[in-house]
């Protein structure tokens, strides 16, 4: 047996043998699930002995694997534990992605810089937790925001996460579109408009999700797939020349000609969660758990409002949220 064996191939042995189940394991780590297969078979062969028992419907661990497994997951802490050693005391920066300038996480992260300066965060603009989710597992991002229940279980379930705000959804409409006018657009007056939600975009996937299921029965059309679109000047370039009113949230970038318009009847919420990967922990995890709290408590961020609209995946994510901040665990 190679005693210096690849910690990813432990890990994928782990994945497998807790999931019982190569598709979900391979989501679980972000990888293919051939890829997956592949090193499997690798440690096999390192280790000269069969892990699993395999047929197209079951997996199974084989003796040698059940004796084996708790060695490697002490192993494993072993290596987690180095990390941590590694990075006590904060002196590495915590990598945080904000998605955009005025987002929520952009707003959590400037309380969490007042309340820590001592400590260094790194600001990221990716737009898409689906994209900041792969980047979290692959060690390259340490926290994002947005809605955790447009990933896939598998994914999921590789990350920690904690809701934070529940924002209101909002309309981005040309200035001479019909509904402009309005203060707010009840979301019965869309009935025949095409909106823009990001199809096409893998980044973004969950967003997109989220779209199809508020547009569903409502006679709203979801504007056809279209390349990702990079940088707010070709966002607002894309959108006013393609003649695009925009799903979004009233924490949403301005767009020179356009209007932004809370939607009602009902209020459509968008959650966002703070979301991490599990395993070693930061000290600005810490904080910007605190400075989402303290300004969930100041804006009620978790405030529900009576007749309010959510898809029903984040319902049942969400069940046992209250409408107040301590009702959720410390990240």
């Amino acid at each position: 047996m190679h005693h210096d064996t690849d910690p990813r191939l432990l890990r994928a042995f782990v994945a497998v043998a807790e999931e019982l189940h190569f598709t979900r394991a391979a989501g679980r780590l972000f990888v293919a699930q051939q890829a997956l297969s592949r090193d499997i078979g690798r440690l096999e062969r390192e280790w000269a002995t069969t892990l699993f028992h395999r047929s197209t419907r079951h997996v199974a661990l084989t003796l040698e694997g059940e004796r084996l497994l708790p060695h490697v997951r002490r192993v494993l802490a072993a290596y987690d534990g180095l990390s941590a050693a590694v990075t006590a005391g904060g002196e590495r920066p915590l990598v945080v992605d904000v998605a955009a300038p005025v987002a929520t996480g952009q707003q959590v992260l400037d309380e969490a810089r007042l309340i820590a300066p001592e400590l260094e965060f790194v600001a990221r603009y990716h737009s898409g937790l689906a994209r900041a989710a792969a980047e979290i597992a692959g060690g390259r991002l340490d926290v994002s925001f947005g809605r955790v229940a447009g990933l896939a279980p598998a994914v999921r379930a590789g990350l920690a996460h904690r809701l934070i705000r529940f924002e209101r959804v909002a309309v981005l409409l040309p200035g001479d579109h019909r509904l402009a006018a309005l203060p707010r657009v009840p979301l019965a007056e869309l009935a025949g408009e095409t909106l823009y939600a990001a199809a096409g975009n893998e980044d973004t996937t969950e967003w997109t999700d989220y779209a199809r299921d508020l547009f569903a029965g409502r006679g709203i059309r979801l504007a056809p797939p279209f390349p990702k679109i990079e940088g707010d000047v070709e966002f607002g370039r894309v959108v006013r020349r393609q003649g695009w009113s925009v799903l979004a949230s009233t924490e949403f970038v301005g767009v020179p000609g356009m209007v932004l318009r809370p939607l009602v009847e009902p209020v459509p919420l968008s959650p966002v969660s703070m979301v991490w990967r599990r395993g070693p922990r930061h000290p600005g995890l810490d904080v910007l758990g605190t400075a989402a709290r303290d300004l969930g408590d100041r804006g009620a961020w978790l405030t529900r409002p009576a007749g309010s609209w959510l898809p029903e995946a984040d319902r049942a994510l969400y069940a046992s949220v209250g409408p107040a901040a301590g009702s959720l665990e410390r990240p």
